[in-house]
């Protein structure tokens, strides 16, 4: 992932464009400071709605510097802004004006009448942005510092606009404040080269696409960057979502109101469990990442749902609540592409083994695709992606009854910091070129089984497996060239090399001796 310095440029960037945003430890310092004064949560919240802030004012302000400097343009006129997607910023609400009164005693007065600006001039925000910055327990000396951190940070500039950089800040927050907030493991931001996976997988081009439990909105943002990039329009699909979380839901607003997607996230945030503000949708495509493994998630009051198609999901695990839930909302040639742990492609405790044979043999699974290790900030628990579509027989493609393709991507990524991985572009695009090659788009090429890599599995022989969906058992061992040399000769070339290996560890251990006698320890 790029690292973005202070003033908002990219030293460097990795192969799908990803980025680390690289004020990280700044953020977290003044978190730090403020941890005595506030809650965590309570903090990130503070911190997401300036950042907001910044991100429309810096956007704001490059196109009233650009007007200005047109003889034929008023850099005060609302509709060249509206133009250009860009919201309108009232003076009192502009960034310049704000971190002018980061010292001031009543700065958090000053923030909550920007945002009072903000949402009056533009509906599409109204009630979304927080406005309790002036509340007495607030640290008016810890707001400030946090603004003239913030100020240092290029957002909302031409540069930064296309990312979905308020998506980033809430993947880090969320890694970093998991612990104080007591969140479920599986409560993360989903890495950008893993939506696009999906989003190159099943392409939106049109219609309806859903994501039940949407977070930030990461991949209704990728959705439409792919139409753009594929030539569509926007108006192309129509966009259902719902959140539980409440500051969730309202950042997954201020998303979609940052791009000018039009999206129907419900009217406030909900359990989508419990009430499902979209019960008579039927999508064409459904993206998502539930959260993994949820206990407790009140099985015991949703007994007989309509949505247990394939049997009562255990209340010690929503996995397979969510993927039922996913397959009654899917329209009868819809397809769904979502993330899961991967616990949910082989366990058998409490029913869970049952549910998915009778979705296996109800041919509803397309694709999966085991993923690399340590995509995920925030969380260690090895994912996958499933993929499954309610008509094999499509004809858009050539007829898969009764087929499986499974993707081993195991070895793929490579590290961008000492502990997360990234797919590269190329990487994406090899896994969903297989897949489309697979279900028999000509432009993709034809399709073969790679050892180590992919296997079209008939469904007999997942039955042969226990209807256990693990790629590495289907895909094998890739073959290794033979590079020519003997046997006998290789090994002992290794021998030979072990023995070095072990005459230089014996050497080193009498240097250290040697040295902490000279030092006064040991005999």
């Amino acid at each position: 992932m790029a690292r973005h310095k202070a003033s908002g440029k990219t030293d460097k960037k990795t192969a799908n464009g990803g980025a680390t945003l690289g004020f990280e430890e700044k953020l977290w310092a003044t978190a730090d400071k403020m941890r005595g004064h506030m809650d965590p949560g309570e903090y990130k919240h503070v911190a997401l709605g300036l950042i907001f802030l910044k991100y429309i004012s810096d956007a704001f302000e490059e196109l009233h510097a650009k007007l200005e400097k047109d003889k034929h343009a008023d850099p005060e006129d609302r509709d060249e802004y509206k133009a250009e997607s860009i919201f309108w910023v009232p003076k009192v609400a502009r960034w310049s004006f704000l971190q002018g009164k980061a010292k001031d005693p009543l700065v958090g007065k000053f923030i909550d009448d920007a945002m009072v600006a903000i949402e009056k001039e533009n509906p599409a925000l109204k009630g979304v942005l927080s406005k309790d910055y002036a509340r007495p327990t607030l640290d008016k000396h810890r707001l400030g510092e946090l603004i003239d951190l913030i100020g240092k940070i290029g957002l909302g500039d031409k540069e930064n606009r296309s990312k979905d950089i308020l998506g980033r800040v809430y993947e880090y927050f969320l890694s970093k404040f998991a612990s104080q907030e007591g969140r479920k493991g599986g409560e993360f931001y989903t890495p950008r080269c893993v939506v696009k996976l999906l989003v190159e997988m099943i392409e939106p081009y049109h219609g309806r696409v859903y994501d039940p439990c949407c977070g930030s909105s990461g991949m209704f943002v990728q959705s439409a960057e792919f139409i753009s990039a594929h030539g569509g329009k926007r108006t192309d699909i129509a966009i259902f979502g719902q959140e539980s979380n409440p500051t969730t839901w309202r950042l997954a607003k201020m998303n979609m109101a940052i791009r000018g997607i039009e999206a129907n996230l419900g009217p406030h945030n909900a359990d989508t469990f419990h009430n499902d503000l979209h019960k008579d949708l039927k999508a064409d495509f459904i993206l998502a990442n539930p959260p993994f493994n949820l206990d407790g998630w009140g099985a015991d009051r949703l007994r007989g749902d309509v949505r247990w198609k394939y049997g009562e999901p255990p209340d010690r695990n929503a996995n397979f609540g969510w993927i039922q839930h996913m397959i009654h909302h899917l329209s009868l040639s819809g397809i769904t592409g979502f993330v899961m742990a991967n616990g949910s492609m082989s366990s058998n405790q409490s029913g869970e083994g049952e549910i998915r044979k009778k979705i296996i043999e109800a041919d509803l699974v397309d694709c999966m695709i085991a993923l690399p290790g340590q995509l995920f900030y925030g969380a260690m628990i090895p994912a996958c992606l499933w993929f499954l579509v309610r008509n094999k027989k499509d004809k858009k493609y050539r007829d898969r009854s009764g087929e499986t393709l499974f993707i081993d991507a195991r070895n793929m990524s490579h590290l961008v910091d000492r502990v997360h991985r990234e797919l590269s572009d190329d990487e994406v695009a090899k896994i969903a070129k297989t897949y489309h090659a697979w279900r028999g788009e000509k432009e993709a090429g034809k399709y073969a089984d790679a050892a180590g890599f992919c296997k079209s599995a008939k469904l007999e022989e997942i039955e042969k497996h226990g209807f256990v969906l693990t790629p590495g058992r289907y895909v094998g061992s890739q073959e290794i060239e033979d590079d020519g040399e003997p046997f006998e000769e290789k090994m002992k070339r290794f021998s030979e090399l072990l023995s070095q290996q072990q005459d230089e560890a014996i050497r080193l251990d009498k240097t250290i001796k040697t040295n902490l006698r000279t030092l006064g320890y040991g005999g």
